[in-house]
């Protein structure tokens, strides 16, 4: 039995079918698959924040216990490789603003000390810069995705900066990067132009924001994906001004972030949540699609063709931090209810994909909704972690339209939510994968799947559930949550039927 089963029992309160005695059924429409799902959808977020980077990715390169390459940590790698990580954004959030990158480039011995102003008030020495991440990058395959400082920095740091890592021939910067170890340049292609310039990266107007960008843009230069700091969730003025003020050969991307938080001033505690916290943050995860939606059509007024991207390069579940640790580290653990968040997240992502081309979960790494947590030599995978590694099948895949027709609802007193999200591609092998996620933590769930425009002879599929929705990988039992074989789908003729047990993410595989 579920750990709410009985919570929801006393109250009365159960999941019923939107349409009684009517299952939910899925159809997905081969014929007009169209839009790539960019795989840049499944990136991440690294921030100098808590134990990400130190003591979480980089444990320096005179630790002889943790094994580890050039300070980055060996099992971290090598998570991050299987995950295919496609794009990793750094140094912040609120902390790029701050940061200076010419004081983490040379000697280690040399670099100048900085406080992190914004979590934890922390002393850095600096040691891990920028060769840092990029040679990490390099080595998981990822694309970095630079934050540029705006708030604190100047325009001209900004311009040195894309010359030290992109130039090839000879300059001030492009010879710096070679006396201190890099011949070749890491010809990098995204870069954001500041972050949240609402907030902490300046706390602007968005007119003035839309004016600094179009300067610093400039200076940054043609030819690279530049990313404006974008809107605070639903502030759709914020997306009004940057679509309308700023020239579109200055802006490949307009950026939204978005956190699923059952409230600011009550976050609640990431593992031992009530069945109504539960749900409010299901309900708010599922927003995402309502965000999506309306910033798309204000970008869809100024670029009909779609040309702009939309990146949501921070979103996830937010919760009150871990018991005894540093409430300016943001530490929380992650159980089938971040399963569940980004399950339907990702699904949603890739249903918007001609406008989403790229996202960032926050963060990767010991804070917020990671997908790695580290204790010293030890190391976990959340359930995150294995939502993001089942539908890494979708990069670059063809997105299937589908249409989720007699949704069954998820119920909690007078209130209500489609229980089941799906999303679909096509590989380019043929094979398609079509992601089910069922959010009611005491209901299975049967889903009929037809096929409009193709047939498919073979079904396969993996499956990510527990048997409480409080359930997490922990350091003494580090594999409690995996993905197992699923054997619920039957395929006769051309319907397959799924059955989803209460609160799991599915992944099918059709040929």
């Amino acid at each position: 039995m579920k750990s709410f089963s009985v919570a929801f029992l006393m109250a009365g309160l159960f999941s019923v079918a939107g349409v009684y005695g009517q299952q939910p059924t899925l159809t997905l429409h081969a014929d007009q698959a169209k839009v790539t799902i960019n795989k840049n959808i499944y990136g991440h977020f690294a921030e100098h924040l808590g134990h990400c980077i130190y003591d979480g990715i980089y444990v320096g390169d005179t630790n002889k216990v943790i094994p580890n390459t050039e300070g980055v940590r060996n099992d971290i790698i090598a998570a991050l490789k299987k995950l295919k990580v496609p794009v990793l954004r750094w140094p912040g959030g609120c902390f790029a603003d701050t940061y200076h990158w010419k004081d983490g480039v040379g000697p280690k011995k040399d670099r100048p000390s900085m406080v992190n102003k914004w979590w934890g008030g922390v002393t850095e020495d600096n040691s891990f810069g920028t060769h840092d991440f990029l040679n990490l990058c390099e080595r998981i395959g990822a694309d970095p995705y630079l934050a540029g400082n705006v708030g604190s920095g100047t325009v001209q740091e900004f311009s040195q900066w894309v010359q030290y890592v992109n130039f090839d021939g000879k300059s001030p910067m492009s010879d710096w990067r070679k006396a201190n170890g890099r011949e070749k340049p890491w010809r990098v292609k995204y870069f954001g132009v500041g972050n949240e310039a609402w907030g902490c990266g300046g706390n602007m107007t968005a007119e003035y924001y839309a004016n600094i960008y179009r300067q610093y843009a400039t200076f940054v230069g043609d030819h690279l994906f530049r990313v404006a700091s974008g809107a605070n969730s639903d502030d759709y003025h914020w997306t009004e001004v940057m679509m309308r003020d700023i020239p579109h050969h200055l802006l490949e991307g307009v950026a939204l972030h978005y956190y699923s938080v059952i409230n600011w001033q009550a976050k609640g505690p990431a593992v031992n949540f009530t069945p109504q916290q539960y749900f409010t943050i299901l309900k708010d995860a599922l927003r995402m699609e309502e965000l999506v939606t309306k910033h798309s059509a204000i970008m869809d007024k100024y670029d009909p063709k779609k040309k702009i991207a939309l990146v949501v390069d921070e979103w996830g579940g937010w919760y009150d931090v871990e018991p005894g640790t540093n409430p300016g580290f943001l530490y929380q653990q992650n159980t089938m209810r971040d399963a569940m968040i980004a399950g339907v997240t990702l699904n949603i992502f890739n249903n918007h994909a001609d406008r989403v081309r790229m996202a960032n979960l926050a963060q990767i790494v010991n804070v917020l909704q990671a997908v790695i947590l580290t204790d010293k030599e030890k190391i976990i995978l959340t359930p995150t972690y294995h939502v993001m590694e089942m539908y890494n099948v979708h990069q670059n895949a063809e997105m299937i339209p589908v249409t989720l027709a007699n949704n069954v609802n998820f119920v909690l007193g007078n209130e209500s939510l489609p229980a089941i999200s799906a999303s679909a591609s096509k590989d380019s092998l043929g094979n398609v994968h079509i992601s089910l996620v069922n959010i009611d933590p005491d209901k299975s769930n049967t889903v009929t799947v037809k096929f409009d425009g193709a047939a498919y002879k073979k079904v396969s599929g993996r499956i990510l559930s527990s048997p409480n929705i409080q359930d997490h990988n922990s350091f003494d039992d580090p594999e409690k949550i995996k993905p197992v074989s699923f054997n619920g789908a039957e395929l006769k003729g051309d319907v397959l039927q799924v059955k989803l047990p209460p609160a799991s993410v599915v992944v099918l595989t059709l040929k």
